[in-house]
């Protein structure tokens, strides 16, 4: 196991976390009480923890490849928006592994989540799931917008992932004037954007790879030495 082969499992990791986040999106069940007891609702956060694990990995592998290009917004992007994949795979676990169980012994409280993370307002009290909420959203906006102008700047991966993953977060922000239904369209280019960097760091370390190789065998002393 090399640093190479680390960094490029962290691309792929990134690539496989955006074809992860766009296939949950399509055809999303309603957010109300009746979807959370389908099976359908458990593989779909399943998967969005699954998600969350793999974009955590995959911003690891570029935040570490290019450390000194991004600097300090890098790193300021990198930890907003780790953090913020680390809430949103503890929201996703929630909902594949507690909510169906509220569902059944408490129907009120189960759509009040579900109203509030679908953005609205709830009528009864969901305690530190709302701020869990507000958590998720801040730190996926933040995070995703400064961490994607500080791969865009550095000029370290694709440009246009980069850009894209700054825009297709912040646009988030445009969802609380918009309809519902265009919350799962929304999501779509932070995907692109995270499988056009996953594939970027990929092939980033395997063309890198044999020059790191050739440039070690120039340094190191032969046996007649």
């Amino acid at each position: 196991m090399t640093t190479n082969t680390l960094v490029r499992a962290a691309g792929l990791a990134a690539a496989v976390a955006g074809l992860i986040f766009i296939a949950v999106q399509i055809n999303h069940p309603p957010m109300v009480v009746d979807s959370v007891t389908s099976t359908e609702w458990v593989v779909r956060n399943t998967a969005k923890v699954v998600f969350a694990a793999l974009a955590l990995a995959g911003i690891t592998g570029m935040y570490l490849r290019h450390v000194r290009s991004t600097g300090v917004l890098g790193l300021i992007g990198y930890l907003v928006l780790s953090a913020g994949f680390l809430v949103i795979g503890s929201i996703a676990f929630i909902a594949a592994f507690i909510l169906p169980t509220l569902a059944d012994k408490a129907p009120a409280y189960a759509q009040d989540i579900l109203t509030a993370a679908a953005g609205g307002s709830p009528t009864g009290d969901i305690g530190l799931m709302q701020l869990a909420f507000i958590v998720s959203g801040l730190t996926y906006v933040v995070g995703g917008g400064v961490f994607g102008v500080a791969l865009f700047r550095a000029r370290v991966l694709a440009r246009w992932a980069a850009a894209l993953l700054a825009v297709g977060t912040v646009a988030t922000l445009a969802l609380k004037v918009l309809p519902h239904s265009f919350e799962r369209p929304f999501a779509v280019p932070t995907g692109v954007a995270l499988i056009g960097l996953g594939l970027a760091l990929w092939r980033d370390q395997r063309h890198s790879a044999p020059e790191t190789a050739v440039a070690a065998a120039r340094v190191e002393p032969s046996p007649a030495r």
